[in-house]
């Protein structure tokens, strides 16, 4: 299947193309989940107490592992799956019994979902005509949603004579025709090589931009949930974990799930214990010992600063820093067992004392010792229980 150039989608959105497209406000969608449940005839919980609010035009991520809920999620909303308790509304009406046809709602799916003997174009237009929409109307909705796409020259094409790309660009074309409230995009990318999926990450953003809908987009990719939302909900065990902007995640993870799953490489997280004394508080992790202001823990319940409490600390690879080896900074020992070259940077893996650590570093690193300390406006601090963020 021969891959092609893909056409940069900024020649083909004007406003001419997009004339039919556009949905007044009014048509637009605001989501609620309150409180749902969906558990399966099995007994398996595949979304617990879940609730979130996504506003109008919203680009919002919903990310995890596998079999975390994700597309049990946009299966309840899109009406194709039964909430088993709880609400779905749509602009503030329920629609936990209103059938898939009439919420204005479109998949996009992983698999594209293609008939593989019909053409680009008649794919584009299944939708249309099963509605029974007019001939001449299908047409320049096709036609314009094409161009849009930058898939004008392949609409007589079947399947199989496409690449990757260019049919997940007829599964969007078929998606925006029916002009929704809410795509709802199911790992539509997965399929496609590291290329193409920056290239169609860029083309869905291009979208989502220039059309007056809202977009849940489900993953497990960071790097799709961090470039492409506008908000990120991480979800785990079918539970709601944290929802806020990719920064506000990436920053401050309300919990150690978040904060080991965002993030490439995964944040170092160090069993360690705190310890008031003065207007200091003593840091042990790995049998070494770091000293922090007493003023960083304004807020935190003093029993974390007992000394008797669990407290997992949380550092990003980047956020580690490197010191002279003569340096007579507070510093913790560490011993390199490999690094890897990545260009512009290294990645570094060590012993921290019994625990391995991995750093992230711009300086040419050989196995060894090394002194490093922690950017500590950087450092998070978690429950070792609970696993909550205690700041």
């Amino acid at each position: 299947m021969c891959m092609g150039e893909m056409t940069n989608v900024n020649k083909h959105i004007d406003s001419f193309s997009l004339k039919w497209y556009n949905i007044s406000r009014s048509n637009m969608a605001s989501l609620t989940l309150k409180n749902v449940y969906k558990e399966y005839d099995n007994g398996k919980k595949a979304l617990s107490d879940f609730s979130i609010d996504i506003a109008q035009k919203e680009f919002v991520v919903i990310v995890g592992p596998s079999g975390c809920g994700k597309t049990t999620l946009l299966r309840l909303v899109a009406g194709l799956s039964k909430a088993t308790g709880g609400e779905i509304l749509m602009d503030g009406v329920v629609v936990n019994n209103v059938k898939p046809k009439d919420r204005s709602v479109t998949l996009v799916f992983q698999n594209y979902a293609l008939f593989p003997y019909m053409t680009a174009y008649d794919n584009i237009a299944f939708g249309l005509k099963i509605a029974g929409m007019d001939k001449k109307e299908i047409d320049v909705k096709v036609k314009e949603a094409a161009k849009i796409l930058g898939i004008e020259s392949e609409l007589s094409s079947k399947p199989r004579e496409l690449s990757g790309g260019q049919c997940q660009r007829v599964a969007l074309g078929r998606a925006m025709v029916s002009n929704p409230k809410f795509f709802l995009l199911d790992e539509p990318l997965s399929n496609l090589d590291a290329k193409l999926r920056a290239e169609m990450r860029a083309q869905i953003t291009e979208l989502y931009e220039k059309l007056d809908a809202t977009f849940i987009y489900v993953t497990h990719d960071q790097v799709e949930a961090m470039t492409m939302g506008t908000r990120i909900a991480v979800i785990d065990g079918g539970v709601l974990q944290q929802f806020d902007t990719p920064r506000r995640v990436y920053e401050h993870p309300a919990n150690k799930f978040v904060a080991s799953f965002i993030g490439s490489p995964e944040m170092n997280l160090l069993d360690s214990v705190l310890k008031k004394e003065g207007d200091k508080v003593r840091l042990t992790t790995c049998r070494q010992k770091l000293y922090l202001p007493l003023e960083m823990f304004e807020g935190v319940e003093e029993k974390f600063l007992s000394g008797n409490i669990g407290v997992t600390i949380g550092i990003r690879p980047e956020d580690i820093i490197i010191l002279p080896k003569t340096t007579d900074a507070q510093n913790l020992k560490v011993n390199v067992k490999n690094s890897e070259f990545l260009g512009n940077q290294m990645l570094v893996h060590a012993m921290l004392g019994g625990e391995t650590i991995t750093i992230k570093t711009t300086e040419q690193v050989t196995k060894g010792k090394l002194a490093i300390t922690f950017d500590i406006n950087k450092l998070h601090f978690f429950s070792a229980k609970s696993g909550r963020n205690i700041r």
